[in-house]
């Protein structure tokens, strides 16, 4: 690795990175990572890049979502099912009613550490360390859970290859075969409002379907599903010891994930994220906030796609629905104009939270949508491609956050607030955005 220079990151500022109280035990648990089998492969990392290069093209549309923060406690069958199921129906109908082919990626199987505003947390005048994801610390408010473990760093790569194993088995093993788009809505249609609309586009693909066969017409992605793994790169001692040279090119890459992404907070250009994230060929992402100035963004092309190469940079863009129309434009007009090839996808979730009366922290369905509007619309005026989306949701029928076609009030958060970390939309909530999107991407 030395060769190649992929510890310069070592020698930068790194943002958002733990305290390890004890460095001897990080250094012993980072040499055992590096020994362990990749997570995924670099010829799948470069089929998922090809995807995002038709994106990139406005060929296709991104589908990305997952956990806010995954847990250890949920790497089960049921958790990863339920998920790949809200995404699988979430594609359906962006694909069926958006007409677009879509690219699905996960955030999950390795989203475990979480950047926070403050390093400590205090509760009834009691100061703590934050919490950091699984893979950092404990959620429990306690001085034992709290202190940063880097043991912790072996169990997410274990619970991510249990993770990506289950996800592998439904998505080639019959589970996403298109026959099966009634199944996946079976207990859900009676009481949802959402179910009872994709159960009328169910029945619709049915009909298409059996034409098909009728001509004679199976094909083979009928039956599987392409699926990809992401998450945010931020304990760079994880990403570091899970990268590998690819032994077809000799390249480096971050073997972790099919797709890495930079957080908002640690996008610093002379930081040590961007640092490693130019020595890697993964398709990579970056978030971009309100504040993110055109220069900025030209800079981050710069520094980590400077051969332009198509696929490789995706711009998620996280404004908030008040800001989208204003923040927006300017930076894919700059973006555009400087010839760089980057997928355009909106993060509808991180500039919309907010505190409810309750204390509990949630968003907004409505501000989603607007957000996600505000974006169709820049891209629509630009003439350029708004390439996906990029949501927090998960599979459970949690109350975290509010409105919906089945609608959750701020008073019922308490009912079931389930997340680790941020709020994340049920799945009633997620095909009604999943319905929305696929409208505003018809009309562009």
């Amino acid at each position: 690795m030395s060769a190649l220079n992929l510890d310069t990151w070592r020698d930068l500022p790194a943002a958002q990175q733990p305290e390890w109280p004890d460095r001897a035990a990080l250094d012993h648990v980072v040499a055992e990572l590096k020994g362990l089998p990749p997570l995924v492969f670099a010829g799948e990392c470069d089929q998922l890049k090809d995807h995002m290069a038709a994106v990139a093209r406005g060929e296709a549309f991104v589908l990305q979502g997952g956990d806010c923060a995954e847990t250890f406690a949920g790497a089960t069958a049921d958790n990863v099912r339920n998920k790949l199921k809200t995404l699988l129906q979430m594609a359906i109908v962006l694909t069926y009613a958006g007409r677009v082919p879509v690219v699905k990626i996960g955030r999950l199987a390795g989203q475990f550490a979480k950047p926070r505003s403050k390093n400590t947390e205090t509760r009834q005048g009691v100061e703590l360390p934050a919490y950091r994801g699984d893979m950092v610390n404990g959620f429990d408010f306690t001085p034992e859970a709290r202190v940063p473990d880097p043991g912790r760093l072996l169990r997410a790569y274990h619970s991510s290859a249990v993770t990506l194993n289950l996800a592998r088995a439904f998505t080639k093993g019959g589970y996403a075969d298109l026959r099966q788009v009634h199944a996946w809505n079976q207990d859900f249609v009676a009481g949802s409002p959402a179910g009872q609309r994709y159960e009328r586009l169910a029945r619709e693909i049915d009909h298409a379907l059996a034409f098909m066969r009728a001509c004679g017409a199976e094909p083979e992605e009928f039956h599987t599903v392409e699926f990809y793994s992401s998450h945010e790169a931020l304990i760079l001692d994880y990403d570091h010891a899970l990268t590998r040279i690819d032994s077809r090119t000799g390249l480096a890459y971050d073997v972790s994930a099919h797709m890495v992404w930079i957080g908002e907070r640690t996008r610093q250009l002379n930081g040590a994220h961007v640092e490693f994230f130019s020595k890697i060929r993964n398709p990579i992402g970056v978030k971009l906030g309100p504040a993110t100035t055109p220069e900025e963004a030209l800079t981050l092309v710069e520094k980590l796609n400077p051969d332009n190469e198509p696929g490789r940079l995706t711009f998620i863009t996280r404004m908030g629905a008040g800001k989208v129309r204003e923040a927006l434009p300017m930076l894919v007009e700059k973006v555009t104009a400087s010839g760089a090839t980057v997928a355009w996808v909106c993060d509808p979730m991180h500039g919309n939270t907010f505190e409810a009366a309750g204390g509990y922290k949630t968003r907004r369905l409505d501000d989603v949508l607007e957000e996600v509007a505000g974006f169709f619309e820049v891209h629509r005026a630009l003439g350029t491609h708004p390439g996906g989306i990029h949501i927090e949701f998960t599979g459970d029928d949690v109350t975290e956050c509010v409105g919906g076609g089945h609608p959750i009030v701020e008073g019922d958060l308490a009912l079931r607030y389930e997340t680790a970390c941020d709020p994340r939309l049920n799945r009633g909530q997620s095909l009604d955005l999943a319905f929305r999107v696929a409208e505003l991407y018809r009309a562009q």
